[in-house]
């Protein structure tokens, strides 16, 4: 992807080879054999109390000196970090109607093959891309309310996003989510589903991430395994459900004169304190508490479970058992 944040190029076998050649799984394999197969997963930090600026954020009450980055993580890199601090997390209730509407069950897949099924609840045209299938790079078209499935090998690791506003599916033609000019990802604002499947015990690590920003919302369920899953049918995750992003102004992207998207804060403010350059490089100097304002909020609020910046690990979550995966665009409402 044309992200600069993450490594790009690696693939399955080179996912897995990483994390073999960790030392640092020997030591939390039973950490995560405990979080598989129970609900998994952690949950982002809340917002505290202090003073908001005017759009509704609370502005860091520590000097400036440290603070986030650009991500340079893959989903099987960021499931180290994670796992070692991976609690277990009660199922979240469900809210409303909405939430007590089960997502589409996936048929089987053939033997050796998963199942990714991506669900379209927005009211608008998504063209889903699933990288690696058939439906990359140009996407499937997917109508308010339709679905469409896909197999891939359990060995598959890759990406799931969404394009909008599309008149036509060819690079460079959709107002969020479109290709990069060689049709490696997905230009920013773009909510990306991030999947590395056995990569380490027979377990599979997941992610939502809007470190590139946010063009739709989206959460993922999974089902055909002994892991419990950690978000409900209708989004909801440790009693925080999903909803759309609350974009300031100032990180607005927008086509056509309509806002499609919310850039990360990187993108829309530059300089080395948001993109976590310089003095603010790196694991231990980026912290979005220590930001003059902490914009991650933006979309962890919106998104509880998902990474809000590139060291976001406790996002990271593990599905064990050839599990199946259903990619939801929307909000728990239904939205």
């Amino acid at each position: 992807m044309a992200r600069g944040r993450r490594r790009r190029g690696a693939g399955p076998s080179q996912r897995r080879a990483w994390y073999a050649g960790a030392a640092a799984l020997a030591a939390v394999v039973a950490v995560l054999v405990a979080y598989a197969t129970s609900s998994g997963g952690g949950g982002g930090r809340g917002d505290g109390a202090g003073r908001t600026d005017a759009a509704g954020l609370r502005p860091s009450t520590t000097a400036p000196g440290r603070s986030p980055a650009p991500s340079t993580l893959t989903p099987s890199s960021r499931a180290t970090a994670s796992a070692t601090a991976g609690a277990t997390a009660p199922r979240a209730p469900e809210h409303s109607a909405a939430a007590r509407t089960a997502a589409p069950r996936p048929s089987a897949a053939p033997a050796g093959k998963r199942l990714i099924t991506v669900v379209n609840r927005t009211p608008q045209t998504v063209w889903a891309v699933v990288t690696g299938t058939p439906a990359y790079p140009a996407g499937r078209k997917l109508a308010p309310g339709a679905s469409m499935s896909v197999t891939v090998a359990n060995s598959w690791g890759g990406r799931v996003w969404g394009r909008t506003g599309c008149a036509s599916t060819a690079a460079g033609h959709c107002a969020s989510g479109d290709c990069t000019s060689v049709c490696t990802g997905a230009n920013p604002p773009t909510t990306l589903g991030e999947f590395t499947f056995d990569a380490y015990a027979g377990m599979d690590f997941y992610d939502v991430s809007m470190v590139d920003g946010s063009n739709l919302p989206m959460y993922i369920n999974v089902s055909h395994t002994t892991t419990a899953d950690p978000v409900s049918p209708s989004g909801c995750y440790k009693g925080a459900c999903t909803s759309g992003v609350d974009c300031p102004a100032a990180m607005q992207a927008r086509s056509g004169g309509r806002v499609v998207g919310c850039k990360p804060p990187c993108a829309a403010f530059g300089g080395d304190t948001y993109c976590c350059r310089g003095a603010w490089a790196g694991r231990e100097n980026c912290v979005p508490a220590k930001w003059p304002v902490d914009y991650t909020q933006v979309f962890k609020r919106a998104e509880p479970y998902a990474y809000s910046y590139a060291f976001d690990d406790s996002a990271t979550m593990a599905c064990k058992g050839a599990c199946y995966y259903t990619v939801t665009f929307g909000t728990t409402s239904g939205g």
